[in-house]
């Protein structure tokens, strides 16, 4: 009888080993599943922050960039003031010269 009961009870513990795993491999599944979730928002949140970086940083190089071509443009200015001067010193140099 005991051959009997043991072999009766193998199907049984299979069983019972089946459903343990099942629930196992579910719950595991599960948890995974949350975690992924909350590694995606994380990811999502710093990409929001890392695109209103990149928007301030365009900003602020687009600010620059309008700063240094007023810059340019005034030494331009100052290039030509500069020769006008030099070639009225050349001029009064000139005068100086064929006065004496």
């Amino acid at each position: 009888m005991t051959t009997i009961l043991a072999i009766s009870e193998w199907p049984e513990a299979a069983v019972a080993v089946a459903g343990i795993a099942f629930v196992t491999i579910v719950t595991s599944v599960a948890i995974w599943q949350i975690f992924a979730t909350g590694r995606t928002s994380i990811a999502r949140k710093r990409d929001k922050e890392y695109q209103k970086l990149v928007d301030e940083l365009t900003a602020v190089q687009r600010s620059t960039t309008a700063e240094l071509q007023k810059a340019n443009e005034a030494l331009a200015h100052l290039r030509e003031q500069t020769r006008e001067l030099e070639a009225g010193l050349r001029e009064v140099d000139r005068v100086l010269k064929a006065v004496e």
